[in-house]
C-alpha cells in the first residue's frame, strides 16, 4: 500500500484513531488493493486518559479484540500482542476475570505502532465534497477519498446549567486524571451512579494519603445497580441482536434501550464489592466520610463563593435538600454530536434520537452522492442497541465496514448461531 505524503488519493480516510477505527485498520491491513489512512489528532493513542485509574478493568472477554471475533488468524489479535510481548503464559496463569484497561491500552497502542495507516498528530480541520469523493484538509495537506471512517467518538454529556462552572471545581469524570484535583481534606461529589461513577467513587475513598473529608455519591438509580453479565442477557451484545433490534419499529427500540440500561451501564459486581468492603473498613477507624444518596436528582448547582451549592430532589418523596462540595465530578455518560470538521457537511446530516441515521453496513443516511459513504461508529445506539458503544462488536462492525469499503466479502460477518432465536427484520438486510 502507499501512505502519507506519497500520496493523496485513498479508498478510504479514517477520521479519529480509537478502538473502533484502529479495529477497520487492523482489518484492512490484510487487504492489499485498499488504500487507507487513518488520521488522529492527539500525538499517541490514549483511551480514556483521565479514567485510566490503576484498578480499572474492561467489562468485556479479552478476545473480544480488534480482530478476532472476524479474523482469529490475525496478527493484530491481543493474544499476539501477548505473544509478542512475552507475557502469554503468565496471564493465562493469572486467570484474571476481566483485563486491565491500561493493558488494554498498551495493546491498542502496539496495534498503532504495526500499522503504517496511522497517522498521529494529524488535525483534520475539514471535509467537504469534491470530485470523486470527499477532500479532506489537515494542515497544509489535501487529501482525497472515496469514502471516509468516522471514529471521533462522543463527548461528555453535561447539563447546559452547569457548563458556566466547568474548570478546577466542577468537571467531568472523564477529566479526572488531567485535572488532578487537591482532594485533601475536601468535600467531593460524585454525580452519577455507572461504571465510571464507581470507578471515580472507589477511587476516592481508596487514598491512602491524602484522602478527602467526604465523599457523596449521587445516582438517580433507585440504588447502585450491577451489570446485567446473565448469559441471556449477553446475546444483545450478538450480531444478530444488533441487527434484529435495526429492522423494528422506532418506539419499541426506545423502550427496549430504557429496560436494556444495565445490560451496558450497570457497574461491575466485583467493584461493587470492593467498594462496600471499602467503606466497610472505612467504618471501622472513625466517623463515616461518606454519604451515599441514590434515587436523588441534582436539580441545582451554584457557585457559593467558598463552596458549591448542590440542590437535591428525592425521587421517592419530592422532598428537597442542600449539600455543599468543594468540588463536583460530573459522571453523567456521554452524548453523540456532529464534530466540527463537518461544518461543511452539516446541512446534508440529521442527527434523530441523539444519533445519525445509518443504513445496515453503517454508512450515512445523508444527502449526498450515495456511491461515496460515510461509514460511522459509535453514533447509531438508537438504531443499534446498547451493543453500539461496546467493545463487544467493535470487530464485526469493523469488518462490516471493511467490506463495504472493499466492495465484497472479504471478513466472514455471517451470524453464528444464538441460543435466542432472534428474527432479522427485512429493514436490517442489505
Amino acid at each position: 500500500m502507499v501512505y502519507g505524503d506519497l500520496s493523496t488519493s485513498f479508498d478510504a480516510i479514517g477520521i479519529g484513531v480509537g478502538p473502533f477505527n484502529l479495529s477497520v485498520a487492523a482489518l484492512l491491513d490484510a487487504v492489499p488493493e485498499v488504500r487507507a489512512l487513518f488520521l488522529e489528532r492527539s500525538e499517541r493513542f490514549r483511551w480514556h486518559p483521565g479514567l485510566m485509574l490503576p484498578d480499572a478493568v474492561i467489562q468485556v472477554p479479552f478476545f473480544k479484540d480488534l480482530v478476532t471475533p472476524v479474523d482469529p488468524t490475525s496478527s493484530f489479535s491481543f493474544l499476539s500482542f501477548l505473544k509478542d510481548k512475552r507475557r502469554l503464559y503468565r496471564y493465562m496463569t493469572a486467570r484474571f476475570p476481566s483485563t486491565a484497561r491500561v493493558e488494554l491500552e498498551e495493546y491498542f497502542e502496539w496495534a498503532c505502532r504495526r500499522l503504517e495507516s496511522v497517522q498521529f498528530g494529524t488535525n483534520v480541520e475539514s471535509v467537504d465534497l469534491a470530485e470523486g469523493g470527499f477532500e479532506v484538509t489537515a494542515g497544509a495537506r489535501r487529501l482525497r477519498a472515496r469514502h471516509l471512517v468516522l471514529g471521533s467518538g462522543r463527548i461528555p454529556r453535561i447539563d447546559e446549567r452547569w457548563r458556566g462552572l466547568i474548570g478546577d471545581r466542577v468537571f467531568h469524570g472523564s477529566e479526572l486524571l488531567l485535572r488532578d484535583p487537591d482532594v485533601a481534606g475536601k468535600r467531593i461529589a460524585v454525580i452519577g451512579g455507572g461504571q465510571s461513577g464507581a470507578e471515580v467513587f472507589h477511587h476516592l475513598i481508596s487514598r491512602p494519603g491524602a484522602a478527602p473529608a467526604a465523599v457523596l455519591w449521587i445516582s438517580r438509580r433507585t440504588s447502585f445497580l450491577p451489570l446485567d453479565d446473565s448469559p441471556f442477557v449477553n446475546e444483545w451484545f450478538f450480531p444478530q441482536y444488533s441487527d434484529h433490534f435495526y429492522g423494528l419499529p422506532p418506539p419499541r427500540r426506545a423502550a427496549l434501550l430504557r429496560s436494556q440500561a444495565l445490560a451496558s451501564d450497570g457497574i461491575s459486581t466485583s467493584l461493587l464489592e470492593r467498594i462496600y468492603q471499602r467503606l466497610y473498613l472505612l467504618d471501622l477507624h472513625g466517623p463515616r466520610r461518606y454519604r451515599l444518596l441514590p434515587g436523588h436528582h441534582l436539580s441545582a448547582l451554584r457557585d457559593g463563593g467558598a463552596q458549591l451549592q448542590l440542590e437535591l430532589e428525592s425521587l421517592d418523596d419530592g422532598r428537597a435538600a442542600c449539600v455543599e462540595a468543594d468540588c463536583v465530578i460530573l459522571c453523567t455518560g456521554y452524548e453523540y454530536r456532529l464534530p466540527p470538521y463537518l461544518d461543511r457537511l452539516r446541512h446534508r446530516i440529521s442527527i434523530e434520537d441523539g444519533g445519525l441515521p445509518v443504513r445496515p453496513d453503517f454508512s450515512l443516511i445523508w444527502d449526498g452522492p450515495p456511491r461515496h459513504r460515510i461509514f460511522v461508529q459509535n453514533a447509531a445506539r438508537q438504531l443499534r442497541g446498547v451493543a453500539e458503544p461496546n467493545l463487544s462488536l467493535m470487530a464485526w462492525r469493523g469488518a462490516v465496514i471493511a467490506n463495504s469499503i472493499i466492495g465484497r466479502p472479504r471478513f466472514d460477518v455471517d451470524h453464528e448461531a444464538a441460543a435466542i432465536e432472534w428474527p432479522r427484520q427485512s429493514s436490517a438486510k442489505g
